[in-house]
């Protein structure tokens, strides 16, 4: 292995308690801790995707997560965007459109909000898990300093050179770079700037790693061994991964979702803001098709269309049915395969280890 790539991965495993610089990529509501204690057991590191996640949630997960694994975990905040302008007219036009695909849409849907941030970063705080990482932007001052206090490391996630720098001045250990193909949420930090900045992974890695003083963590599109090989050639000292273990024994996502994930062509996912009303990429179903057309209405912002969308995801996930499911995927989608956890992460750093 080329002496620089070697260091790298070493400083990287030593910093962060890691054995192998392959980390699971923190998927709301797709993480389960099964999932998480498999890979960190394995040498990798768990995840939890914390949005949705109410302050207490935090703290059960971890307590549940160190009950069945030794190793690492980090959870995901996603730091909050302003409040969002509400619309009546046009909130009502996009009830009427969802009530084609799912169940009744009551007016009082689109008033969902998020979880309170300053109570989750206290849960997470207390909780103490090995990396606090972030997603839409990052911490503050005096949060990223209470962190370095509690003995936390600071992963924060960027799509720009711009938002990197940011993240790195800001105090953060270590930035993700996410490429376009990422399945799930776009990081960047200005919503309405998402769509325009669709850099592929391999032309941003090796941007943010000659640019910057802290770690480099490549996501999106990586799901076998040759792209952590690739990764890790052309800057990253570890590399994260989602799609390709949501198809593993210990992911809990519906069977529909599964069994289309290797049926997925590269070009049959879509960035689209029909979910959330925050850009993200997910397989293209037939829901995803119509809510795109010209003649739809266009969804309403975060997290408003979230939760005029809620009934519709709860019965999809309910019936099992990929139409109208919130079914995020990257476009390595049909590298996931079926197996356990841990052989699936072993497998990858075998294959790429030879290749390196």
């Amino acid at each position: 292995m080329n002496p620089d790539i070697r260091r790298r991965i070493d400083d990287f495993r030593h910093r962060f308690g890691v054995e192998l610089p392959i980390l699971l990529a923190p998927m709301a509501g797709a993480c389960p801790v099964a999932l998480s204690q498999a890979l960190a057991n394995a040498g990798g590191m768990g995840a939890m995707g914390a949005v949705l996640s109410q302050p207490q949630d935090i703290g059960w997960w971890m307590a549940a997560f160190r009950a069945g694994a030794s190793g690492p975990a980090q959870v995901n905040l996603w730091v909050p965007d302003p409040p969002p302008p509400r619309d009546a007219a046009a909130e009502a036009a996009t009830r009427a459109f969802l009530e084609r695909w799912g169940p009744p849409v009551p007016a009082e849907a689109g008033d969902a909000a998020p979880a309170d941030f300053d109570a989750q970063f206290a849960a997470l705080l207390d909780a103490r898990p090995t990396v606090a990482s972030t997603i839409m932007g990052v911490l503050s001052t005096e949060q990223a300093r209470r962190l370095r206090d509690a003995g936390i490391h600071w992963f924060a996630c960027a799509t720009t050179l711009e938002e990197a720098r940011q993240a790195q001045a800001a105090g953060a250990d270590a930035v993700v770079a996410q490429g376009m193909e990422a399945g799930g949420h776009r990081g960047a930090f200005d919503a309405g700037r998402a769509e325009a900045q669709m850099t592929g992974l391999f032309a941003l890695l090796p941007r943010l790693a000659d640019q910057l003083d802290i770690p480099v963590i490549a996501a999106g599109g990586i799901a076998d061994g040759r792209g952590v090989a690739a990764a890790l050639m052309l800057g990253a000292s570890a590399v994260q991964v989602g799609t390709a273990f949501l198809a593993a024994e210990e992911s809990d996502i519906p069977d529909a979702w599964k069994q289309a994930l290797a049926d997925s062509e590269p070009e049959g996912t879509r960035v689209t803001r029909v979910f959330s009303g925050r850009a993200g990429r997910a397989l293209d179903t037939a829901h995803v098709r119509a809510a795109e057309a010209g003649d739809a209405p266009r969804p309403r912002p975060y997290p408003v269309q979230r939760g005029l969308t809620a009934g519709m995801r709860r019965q999809a996930k309910a019936d099992d049915r990929l139409e109208t499911m919130q079914a995020w995927a990257g476009q390595a989608a049909w590298m996931a395969r079926p197996g356990p956890a841990a052989g699936i992460l072993r497998a990858m750093w075998q294959q790429a280890q030879a290749l390196l």
